[in-house]
C-alpha cells in the first residue's frame, strides 16, 4: 500500500513573481489567472516567500479611512509597495515525492494553504494546494476497494480475505465477516483508514477465537 504523493497532485505550470515585482504586478496576476497567492523565487527560481491576496489586504487596510471615522491606521502596512515587502516568509516547500498525507500535516502544523514543491535543488517545480490534496477523497469507490482487499486484507498474516467482506461507498468503508484473531482487528481497522480516499470504517466483524 502506497499513498499518493505530491507529485500526483501538484499544479505544475507555476505563476511565480521576483521580489523586485510590485503591488499592482502582484495583483494582475492573480487577477489574470484566477489564483490566490504567488511564489517569490530568487535569481535561481528557488522560493524565498508566498503573497497571497491576504498580504495584498494588509496593504489596502493600512489606508486611511475615507471618512475619517476609523482610527489612523498602524504604520508600515501602507508602505510594502514590493513581492520583498509583501510576502510572508520564509517559503514552507515540499517535495515531489512527499506523500499527500505528509504534505497535509505540514499544512496543518504551519497553518498555510498551500506548498511550494521544490527538486532536490529548491528549485521551484510546482504548488499544491487543500484542494489539491483533498482531491485524493474523490478516488473511485471501487478502486479503494480493491487496495483494501489486495494490499491490506491479502497482506496481514493471519487475515484471509475471502473471510472478510469490503463494502465501499463513497469512500466510507463497512467491514464485515470474520477475522481469526482478535487482536488482527485494530490493526485491520488502522490500515484501512490510512488508504487513500477512505473518509471513514465501519467496524462489523467477528472474531472466530477468543
Amino acid at each position: 500500500m502506497q499513498h499518493r504523493s505530491v507529485v500526483d497532485v501538484m499544479t505544475r505550470e507555476v505563476v511565480r513573481v521576483a521580489p523586485e515585482t510590485g503591488f499592482r504586478g502582484v495583483l494582475a496576476l492573480l487577477t489574470e489567472f484566477g489564483i490566490t497567492a504567488v511564489p517569490v523565487v530568487d535569481g535561481d527560481d528557488r522560493p524565498i516567500g508566498i503573497v497571497s491576496e491576504a498580504d495584498l489586504m494588509r496593504v489596502q487596510a493600512a489606508q486611511d479611512d475615507p471618512s475619517g471615522l476609523l482610527a489612523e491606521p498602524a504604520a508600515g502596512g501602507r508602505e510594502a509597495a514590493t513581492a520583498r515587502e509583501l510576502m510572508t516568509s520564509p517559503a514552507i516547500c515540499t517535495s515531489p515525492s512527499t506523500s499527500v498525507v505528509a504534505a497535509a500535516r505540514l499544512m496543518n502544523r504551519h497553518q498555510v494553504k498551500r506548498l511550494p514543491v521544490v527538486d532536490e535543488n529548491g528549485r521551484l517545480v510546482g504548488m499544491v494546494s487543500r484542494s489539491d490534496l483533498l482531491r485524493v477523497f474523490l478516488r473511485d469507490d471501487h478502486a479503494i476497494r480493491n487496495e483494501i482487499v489486495e494490499d491490506v486484507l491479502a497482506q496481514v498474516a493471519g487475515v484471509s480475505p475471502a473471510q472478510v467482506g469490503v463494502e465501499v461507498d463513497q469512500g466510507r468503508v463497512t467491514l464485515s465477516g470474520t477475522i481469526a484473531e482478535p487482536h488482527l482487528v485494530p490493526i485491520v481497522l488502522r490500515l484501512c483508514r490510512s488508504v487513500d480516499g477512505v473518509v471513514s470504517v465501519t467496524d462489523r466483524l467477528e472474531c472466530s477465537t477468543g
